[in-house]
């Protein structure tokens, strides 16, 4: 047995295409690999870099504000670093870290406002993105083992050596068995030979790594499935290469374009920039409300400090912030419908996943990897519960109107 998948390696190999075509996945996989691994190590770096920079702005902010202790100015001006750091695995499918925000920097403000002054992008899991591991699985994979594939019997018939081989095979199942087995699996192991060095250098768990090669295995399942069946039809080798190329066209672009369309058109969803602006003009009204108004929505929402100073005269800073968080209550409603908007189309998409199988492996991948728009969604919670501490934080000082100094900066809460 071990001499038969010793010679049918050797005749594989002495093909015209057979070598170049491992050694080009090869290059592919690895290629894409060490992008995304430096991309990754770009981000990394880029969040280590900004907390000691973080640290000197609040420092020199600090020295500023203690010499008259308004908590209003260390509010206003103190910025708070908030990164969303990436995982193990995310080198080999970047997803949405390519395009939403990984680093976000909030004041005690209006929060939709600065949460959406960098579009957090939609859903698109089945366009094509970065180049990454997942990129070259997805897109250029197949075409890799059509090229493998598409002539495995008609070759044989169009150099007259099919009914010699049929004669001669012990098992004649078993002999074309072999030569798939080999070929796809030889191309198998090239795509992910280098993912996986990639993710043992990354720490990545034994788990997500798993996950990953058998999604890939079975991709590479449905390709070599397809190409059989196309096989079986009795075709010229040249008449399969064009009907397989013609599906994986179809497959992997066409038809994830047209999803996207259908579900960008059936699911309407508001742009985060719009969001900013309404929520900026709902602040913004608040100058023209009266005082007591404003007070008296706020104080709904935080009863503990209607009992504090009332506000008088002109500008005063806790009915600054107030009217700041009721802007913030007054988006919600959308800011909730555009992010039901948001998931809803990911939902589609990994709906259209079961269909189309490079939609699939797209939002697998990502998932895995922790780069998918649920990912971007979380982040923006942690956001959304650092930046309620920070409002609890400040206000003790603004409504009992109390100094700020120096030391208070080092009680503010820490980005976790």
């Amino acid at each position: 047995m071990r001499i038969l998948w010793f010679q049918e390696a050797r005749l594989f190999l002495r093909q015209k295409l057979a070598l170049p075509a491992l050694l080009l996945m090869g290059i592919l996989a690895a290629a894409s690999v060490w992008a995304g691994m430096a991309e990754i190590a770009r981000q990394q770096e880029t969040i280590a870099r900004i907390q000691p920079k973080q640290a000197e702005d609040v420092a020199a902010i600090a020295k500023w504000v203690s010499k008259d202790g308004d908590a209003g100015n260390a509010a206003y001006y103190t910025f708070h670093a908030t990164w969303d750091a990436p995982s193990a695995l995310a080198f080999s499918a970047i997803g949405q870290r390519d395009v939403a925000p990984y680093i976000l920097r909030v004041r005690a403000l209006g929060l939709e406002a600065q949460l959406y002054e960098s579009e957090n992008y939609n859903a698109e899991l089945a366009l094509p993105g970065r180049f990454d591991w997942a990129f070259v699985l997805t897109y250029l994979s197949p075409l890799f083992v059509i090229v493998l594939l598409h002539d495995l019997k008609s070759g044989e018939r169009e150099a007259g050596r099919f009914t010699l081989l049929a004669a001669m095979a012990r098992d004649e199942r078993g002999l074309w068995r072999r030569r798939i087995v080999l070929r796809i699996g030889l191309l198998w192991l090239a795509l992910i030979a280098p993912f996986v060095l990639g993710a043992v250098l990354s720490g990545a768990a034994l788990g997500g790594i798993a996950l990953c090669l058998l999604v890939s295995a079975a991709y590479f399942a449905f390709w070599t499935g397809l190409s059989m069946w196309v096989g079986l039809k009795g075709w010229s080798s040249v008449t399969n290469a064009a009907t397989l190329a013609a599906s994986w066209l179809v497959l992997t672009l066409i038809l994830p374009a047209l999803a996207h369309i259908g579900i960008n058109a059936s699911i309407p969803v508001r742009q985060g920039v719009e969001l900013t602006l309404e929520q900026r003009e709902k602040i913004h009204g608040g100058w023209d409300r009266p005082k007591e108004e404003t007070m008296e929505a706020f104080f709904k929402a935080y009863p503990e400090w209607r009992d504090t100073k009332a506000v008088e005269g002109g500008f005063h800073w806790k009915w600054y912030y107030a009217f700041q968080h009721l802007g913030d209550l007054a988006a919600a409603p959308q800011a909730k419908a555009y992010r039901r908007g948001l998931e809803a189309r990911a939902e589609w998409t990994a709906r259209i996943g079961v269909v189309l199988p490079a939609v699939g492996v797209q939002t697998l991948l990502h998932r895995t990897a922790q780069t998918d728009l649920r990912a971007g969604l979380a982040y923006q919670d942690r956001i959304r519960d650092y930046h309620e501490q920070l409002r609890r934080f400040y206000y003790p000082y603004l409504f009992n109107e109390t100094q700020f100094l120096e030391a208070d900066f080092e009680k503010t809460p820490k980005w976790n």
